[in-house]
């Protein structure tokens, strides 16, 4: 996605597109993950590269060699079925979380039904009873497409503002 709205996009889509955010906004931040994986399309391309930081050098600093992720349908289905079983203590107790969408940009995609979304992100989480925030943020790059008269996320590229990532896993989807 460029750095500037090449077509015009109508408020509708526009409203649309930004309104299917915020309910996969609301299906996480309530551990609807099934629901969530239901925004997806069946060849979904889900990834966050690794952020590096190279000094002196004024470049792209995403790596195109490592991520922290990179999903396939199948293998998002794999990690949110986990998540409803004992095994994930890492979610027992449940966190709470809150993923905040916002400068939502959309423009026309490389096909017919596609959209091209540029969106930045802060999600927060809290543990049990402590005082300790975790906390992540940065853009996302999305490719939004119309499948049977609903819009579903066919890739997402996570580009996190932090080179370290502070929380203590990543169990979330952003």
């Amino acid at each position: 996605m460029s750095n500037e709205v090449k077509a015009h996009v109508s408020l509708e889509v526009k409203d649309q597109i930004t309104n299917l955010l915020y309910q996969e906004a609301y299906f996480l931040d309530n551990r609807m993950y099934k629901e969530w994986l239901e925004l997806l399309t069946d060849d979904i391309k889900y990834k966050m590269p690794l952020r590096e930081t190279v000094e002196g050098v004024n470049i792209d600093n995403i790596s195109v060699d490592s991520a922290f992720y990179e999903e396939t349908k199948a293998s998002l289905r794999t990690r949110v079925n986990r998540l409803y079983t004992k095994s994930a203590w890492v979610e027992n107790p449940a966190t709470r979380q809150r993923h905040f969408i916002t400068n939502v940009v959309v423009e026309a995609g490389d096909h017919e039904d596609e959209y091209k979304v540029r969106s930045y992100f802060l999600y927060k989480r809290s543990r049990g009873s402590t005082t300790d925030l975790e906390e992540m943020f940065g853009q996302r790059n999305d490719v939004v497409r119309n499948v049977d008269g609903e819009w579903k996320v066919c890739s997402r590229t996570i580009i996190p503002d932090q080179a370290v990532i502070t929380t203590m896993n990543m169990s979330m989807f952003l």
